[in-house]
């Protein structure tokens, strides 16, 4: 039989919450204390915000140095260190205490080294004013290095010094940002708060620097082309659009750099590439900002072979500089970089992923009927390729979880692309899926200006049609094409989705310091 229930009258009542504190008073309290720490300045002539310190070490290198050693071998040292950070743990305790500064270094331990501060080494008076120091102030620390009886490396504090006073305080128990779109909006705060956040930009860092390295060994050299381009050309895209006042005229922001690094190819330089940022006026999603970050690269005499074997070894090469493997892991499934990529043409792709027969996937009726079943658009000027392709994006692609090149795209969808020598309808080009989502676009750049010419002209009528993403009709360069350009692979691979893949990171917003957001009210 079960006990009986207490009535609610019953019940004792519930103490009080304590209120919680309002972050107005905390940084009008800050602000007093800044007050008093500026007449206390003013007073002996010394600045409130000092600029003399110099830290000489860092949190992480004497963690890593020292860490695994007993305080019997390191405190016979007598190590002198001088380290600067934020402060963003403390206790006081009477006449001794400690806190934790965090400083700009990465390790496991987040660049977090424990201070011991004692009242009799420092003096009363600088005691005293440390007492009311406030997490987040940044501070200068000199002392001795030494490890607790709990083990736990840590400097015995004589000279300690306010650096910068911070007016508003950090989220509370320093548990970092919960939303996360305040993660976004506040970044410097999600930076301080979450060593994930930091080890993410910090691998992303590691990736540049592997792609620049891997490039220039192989015979690339670093470009810089224009971000206002007066046509806007090297994708189909809506671009963003603004004024020139001193030329008056009309620009807008590059939406690929591609006709800019062809014209290179043009001029004699035979191997070039660009890490650059784009901007495509389009929508929001995980997988898309408006802002974003390409690698683009153009070798003379490669074709699309030659292309894929090398996008290949590119991504090994990053993924291991970043992480340590080509074997990674998304969203708790295994990516294999490791091993060759597969190939698959866009026909082969809807064999053997979209339950269709090669009969099938050849006929138009079928195709159609297949795009009519998955509500995808099939507009009735379209051919057999250009079906293909629509039910490929619509039905194919997001299964697409191992690396895999699609190849032998429409000449309709890929206005830049070399047409195949043996089926002229479908062109040279590639697209690498990984994890269900496009990474890398290449192909054997069309070099005939004749040619291209007639392509603009037909992405124009599709522009005069209502088509915004459609190409302009850029004279200027076909008049570099007719100077010739020599056979030429281009290739551009997306920086922020391969950071998305490499640092494990569900959003593209993860992992783009400062992404696009709507403007709060």
């Amino acid at each position: 039989m079960n006990p009986p229930v207490s009535s609610p009258a019953a019940l004792p009542e519930a103490p009080a919450a304590p209120p919680a504190p309002d972050d107005n008073a905390l940084i009008v309290e800050r602000r007093e204390k800044l007050a008093a720490l500026r007449l206390a300045a003013q007073a002996v002539g010394r600045p409130v915000f000092p600029n003399d310190f110099k830290p000489q070490h860092q949190a992480a290198v004497l963690l890593q140095q020292y860490g695994a050693l007993d305080n019997e071998a390191i405190e016979p040292q007598q190590l002198q260190v001088t380290l600067a950070g934020r402060m963003v743990l403390k206790r006081v305790m009477g006449k001794a205490s400690f806190c934790t500064l965090q400083d700009g270094s990465m390790g496991d331990s987040g660049g977090r080294i424990q201070l011991f501060v004692a009242r009799d080494v420092l003096g009363e008076a600088a005691y005293a004013e440390f007492k009311h120091w406030d997490l987040g102030d940044i501070i200068g620390a000199a002392g001795t290095l030494f490890k607790t009886k709990t083990g736990e490396l840590s400097v015995r504090v004589n000279t300690l010094r306010l650096l910068t006073k911070s007016l508003r305080p950090l989220p509370d128990k320093f548990h970092g940002l919960a939303d996360q779109e305040q993660k976004y909006r506040q970044r410097h705060i999600d930076l301080i708060t979450d060593p994930t956040a930091r080890a993410r930009f910090i691998a992303r860092s590691k990736a540049l620097a592997a792609i620049r390295e891997f490039m220039g060994g192989h015979g690339f050299m670093e470009v810089e082309t224009p971000m206002l381009h007066p046509i806007p050309g090297g994708a189909n895209a809506k671009p963003f659009v603004t004024h020139h006042n001193a030329l008056d005229q009309r620009m807008f922001l590059r939406i690929a750099p591609e006709l800019y690094l062809k014209r290179l190819i043009v001029g004699g330089f035979e191997r070039v590439f660009e890490i650059n940022r784009s901007f495509r006026n389009e929508g929001i999603s995980v997988r898309h900002n408006p802002e974003f970050t390409m690698m683009e690269f153009y070798a003379a005499y490669w074709n699309h072979h030659d292309l894929m074997d090398y996008t290949e070894q590119v991504l090994r090469h990053v993924a291991h500089s970043a992480t340590g493997s080509a074997t990674l892991t998304y969203g708790g499934r295994p990516v294999d970089l490791a091993t060759p990529f597969a190939r698959l043409t866009v026909r082969d792709a809807l064999v053997a992923h979209a339950g269709l027969s090669a009969a099938e996937a050849g006929d138009a009726p079928r195709l159609r009927a297949a795009l009519a079943a998955q509500g995808a658009p099939a507009p009735a000027h379209w051919a057999l390729a250009e079906l293909q392709f629509g039910l490929f994006e619509a039905v194919v692609e997001p299964q697409l979880w191992a690396p895999t090149f699609i190849v032998d795209y429409p000449v309709e969808v890929s206005p830049l692309a070399r047409a195949s020598d043996t089926n002229p309808a479908v062109t040279e080009r590639f697209e690498l899926f990984i994890t269900g989502r496009e990474y890398a676009n290449g192909f054997s750049e069309l070099n005939d200006a004749q040619d291209q010419a007639a392509r603009f002209a037909a992405q124009m009528a599709n522009k005069e049609a209502g088509d915004e993403e459609a190409m302009y009709y850029d004279a200027d360069f076909i008049r570099a094409l007719e100077i010739g350009m020599p056979p030429t692979g281009g290739c551009g691979i997306g920086i922020d989705r391969l950071m998305m893949l490499i640092t494990d990171s569900p959003s593209i917003r993860d992992v783009i310091l400062f992404p696009s957001l709507r403007q709060e009210a």
